[in-house]
Parts: structure tokens; sequence; C-alpha cells
């Protein structure tokens, strides 16, 4: 099936691939396979896992939606990045900012919101140094 990843700053991905998998808000985690039903979802801030011919690929996307149809994939991101153009050692330290604002003030939105995306690029960017 055809698959393209799309932030407002650039094409990510374009290709063929035989999974992708993704998070949506409120819904969990759900695969598309080819001849996949349509579908059109709201994404969480979460790991885009991409299974190509060439091997599996992961992209940080931090919310945006999801349409499938016809044997397509599109998703249009707010915010998307390779892992290659994610620095690993600023995600930790956003992460542990996010941390120490939630231990005196756990309801705040914005920093659960900067510890999803830090989390989120953590895995991605481990994810691929293997």
């Amino acid at each position: 099936m055809e698959v393209q990843l799309v932030s407002p700053e650039q094409v990510l991905y374009t290709g063929e691939a035989d999974m992708v998998v993704a998070r949506t808000l409120g819904g969990g985690e759900i695969a598309f396979l080819r001849d996949h039903a349509p579908f059109i979802g709201a994404l969480d801030a979460a790991p885009v896992r991409v299974a190509a011919p060439e091997g599996e690929r992961q992209f940080a996307v931090h919310g945006g939606f999801v349409e499938v149809s016809a044997n397509r994939v599109i998703i249009l991101s707010d915010v998307a990045e390779t892992p290659e153009a994610i620095d690993l050692e600023r995600a930790f330290l956003a992460k542990s900012r996010a941390e120490e604002i939630l231990r005196g003030q756990p309801d705040d939105y914005d920093a659960s919101i900067a510890l999803q995306r830090a989390e989120t690029r953590i895995a991605v960017a481990r994810a691929h140094q293997g």
C-alpha cells in the first residue's frame, strides 16, 4: 500500500509499506494493512511505525490525522521528526524539565504534553540506534 507521512515543514516518508502502526487519540494503537477499511482518526503524540519492504522505519509524530482508503495511508502531522533529526540529549533535558514541573504541578497541561513529546522522541531515537 502507498504511504505518505507529511508535516507542515516537509514530507518525511513516501513509498510502499506492508503495515503502518499509529496511536489514535483515545483509541490506542492501530495497525493498517493492505485492504484496510476506510478510516479517519486524530493522532496522539507517539511513534509511527512504517514496515516497508526495505525495513521498518519509525517517526516521532506529535498529533495530526491519519486517513486510510483504497490502499493509501496518509498521515498529516502537526509536528513530525525522523529519528536522525532528533537530538537525544535535548529530548532527555526536556523530559527532566517536564517531570520536575509535574512533580510540583501534576495537572500542568503544557508540561504533560512536553513530557509526552520528549518520551516519543526518546523512543524513536533509541529504536533507530538499535
